[in-house]
This record gives structure tokens, sequence and C-alpha cells, in this order.
């Protein structure tokens, strides 16, 4: 494989998260030789299955999560957060600006804001600071400042509230076939009870495919000071 021509940091509140909002883009960059990373906040092991143990499940998501990373050539982090217990302090906006400076992605994915699950409201908020503060070179770290250039938000069916997709990223069927070869490693994607993720997400990518005229596309939303589209004319 060719050296690394981007390096992709997906951000998310819990495992799972990026790999389903944002997995089909990943896989798609993975395959193109890119380098992928996915850091998730917590491991979302409160979505236990009935009968099963907390702690052994989010054991389970951590090996989902390197799971997931491995099919598509690349690292998962898993930070030893409680799941529902995310807070934006400044211990954990520091965390994650370390990751960042580590990684040193030229793009981030992570959670769209105004969310029905406050995990993920609060990942987009310390994921802002974080960014910010690991490109601020004055602010002395173990390792030296980075800016990652692009920040991009994922489409979440928890996050839809004031979400319009602004940015579509197509893939090929080769990306889709990985892509739901990874999902599918987690078992809530394929085997939670509450919700058909798996079935919604591979419809979603499907009909944001149509729209775009692709056969498969993922949609972002980008920071509202970056929406700008600069013409010399019409």
């Amino acid at each position: 494989m060719s050296e690394h021509k981007q390096t992709i940091l997906a951000i998310g509140g819990h495992v799972g998260d990026m790999e389903l909002t944002a997995g089909g883009v990943l896989a798609s960059h993975s395959l193109k030789g890119d380098r992928i990373v996915t850091l998730a906040l917590t491991a979302g092991e409160r979505g236990v299955p009935e009968g099963r143990e907390v702690g052994e499940y989010r054991r389970q998501k951590v090996r989902e999560a390197e799971e997931f990373a491995e099919l598509l050539g690349g690292e998962a982090i898993v930070f030893d957060v409680p799941d529902g217990e995310l807070r934006n302090d400044e211990d954990m906006r520091l965390r994650v600006c370390d990751v960042i400076r580590r990684v040193r992605p030229n793009v981030i994915i992570t959670h769209f804001k105004s969310s029905m699950h406050k995990d993920h409201n609060t990942t987009h908020l310390i994921v802002n600071d974080a960014r910010y503060y690991a490109g601020l070179k004055p602010l002395e770290r173990e390792r030296p400042a980075h800016f990652a250039s692009r920040l991009y938000y994922a489409e979440n069916w928890e996050d839809a509230v004031d979400y319009k997709p602004y940015l579509y990223v197509d893939f090929d069927q080769e990306a889709y076939d990985l892509w739901v070869k990874a999902a599918s490693r987690h078992w809530f994607v394929t085997g939670s009870k509450s919700f058909p993720y798996l079935e919604y997400y591979k419809h979603l990518v499907r009909v944001r495919g149509i729209e775009a005229r692709k056969a498969y596309a993922e949609t972002f939303m980008i920071p509202p000071e970056t929406m700008r589209v600069l013409k010399s004319e019409l």
C-alpha cells in the first residue's frame, strides 16, 4: 500500500457511532490508502444486552471497535469513561486534544449538535474545543500543536434536530461491502431489538446516494462559520 495521503480521525460518544454514520466514507478512504483512526469517548457499555454483565459487554465493545479498525487497516482508541457519564470539562478537552496532536489528522468527523442523546451533544462540544486546543501552539503539551483543517459532523438519526445535509460524499460498491462487513462486527448493529441500525443506515446511504446521483453516499454538516461558497462569477 502506498504512503498515507490523508489521516481521518472519527470521534464518537460511543463505540459504533462513527462506524455507522461515517463508516462508508471511512471504508472508501481506507481503500484509497488513507489512514483511519476511530476514537470513542465511552464504550457505550450501558446498552448491554439483557442478561449480560456491563463490564463484560464493555470489553466486547472495545474488541468490536478494534475489529472494525483492523478491517480498515486503521486504529481504534476507546477512553475508559463510563457510558452516560461523559463530561465536557477541561480534563476531557485536553485528553481529546492530546489524541489529535498524536494522530495529526487532516480531517475530524464527529457528532452534530442538538442531539436527543446527551453523550453525542457533549462529544460535539468537547471536540470543537479540543480541535482548537490542539492547534494552539502556546498550549504546551507532550506533543507539538496540530490543527485539523477540516471538521465534519456526521448524519445520525439521534442527532437529527436542525441537521441539514450540506456535503455529500459518495463511495462505491467495494467500500459499501467493506463497511457493512466491518460495521456488522458490532453486536448492537445487527442484534439490537430497540432499533434496526444496520437496516436503517444501509437504506440511508442508498437514499443519499440517489440524491447525489451516485450508488451510495453519506452526508455531513460543517461548522456554520465555514459555510461559504466562493466564486469569481456566477
